[in-house]
């Protein structure tokens, strides 16, 4: 049985930055975004096992507080936070680097920007939107997500979410997540997901010039139950584009979080050796 995690700030420019320390071994980051540390946790605990692994909560999301909250984080920003606390943390040599969400792009944009630091990325469902030749109809949709969220519809800001991401819910399972009012906390987090993280996000477009160089092992992983909705798309698109075969993992876009033990298998077949 592995130890509890080991909880800790790092102080980084603009921000101060709240991490999670599991296990021993190679050190495998497991970064979402918008999703702070409690997504991976699940999934953490069983990896540490063998591995050291870290998690965080993104800069301006949970327990990561910002000093400035209107101002938005570049994709190098966010990139260079990760390499902090890759630094931080003192893994001895490249390290893995399994992203999902915006946390895939962040990942993508650290492996452009620090690929001494990376030996493997797994970009999990990357929103990369600008790779789609519908973009400018689903940054539109973007669009309306925000606008709903700030004019305090947050339900149908959630349903315009879905409709742009091609997820469909039954609308009991609808109301059951999303239908009760957020709490202070998912406000907040909400607040500055709309306002500052989902824009640079989706509007991302990676080098893919830098990513084919030598550079870091890029992964591009796919839900197996993700057919058809939009981050199927994007993650087909970038693994075109980088001349590789898309990876197939349990579940949909969050199945890491909803049953960790059968997303763990499919994540330590493509880990370094």
């Amino acid at each position: 049985m592995t130890a509890p995690a080991a909880t800790d700030t790092l102080a980084v420019p603009g921000a101060r930055l709240h991490h999670e320390v599991r296990g021993a071994g190679p050190l495998v980051v497991l970064l979402g975004t918008p999703m702070d540390a409690h997504a991976f946790a699940g999934l953490a605990d069983l990896l540490a096992a063998d591995h050291t692994v870290l998690t965080t909560d993104v800069r301006g999301i949970g327990r990561s507080p910002v000093d400035d909250p209107d101002a938005s984080p570049t994709l190098s920003t966010r990139a260079d936070d990760v390499a902090r606390l890759i630094r931080h943390v003192g893994a001895g040599g490249p390290v893995t680097l399994f992203g999902s969400s915006g946390g895939a792009v962040t990942a993508l944009a650290l492996a452009q920007e620090h690929p001494d630091l990376v030996d493997t990325v797994i970009a999990h469902e990357p929103p990369l939107v600008e790779l789609l030749d519908d973009r400018e109809a689903r940054h539109a949709g973007g669009d309306v997500v925000i606008e709903r969220w700030f004019a305090g519809d947050h339900v149908g800001s959630w349903r315009a979410f879905l409709e742009n991401a091609d997820i469909a819910m039954p609308e009991e399972v609808f109301q059951m997540v999303f239908a009760a009012a957020p709490d202070a906390a998912a406000k907040a987090d909400g607040d500055y997901q709309n306002a500052h993280l989902l824009r640079p996000t989706t509007h991302f477009r990676p080098d893919v010039d830098a990513l084919r160089a030598g550079g870091p092992r890029i992964v591009v992983g796919i839900g197996e139950d993700s057919a058809g909705q939009l981050c199927d798309r994007t993650s087909r698109a970038l693994a075109a584009a980088l001349g590789v075969a898309p990876t197939l993992f349990p579940g949909d876009h969050v199945g890491f979080a909803e049953d960790p033990a059968a997303f763990l298998p499919a994540l330590r077949a493509v880990l370094p050796a």
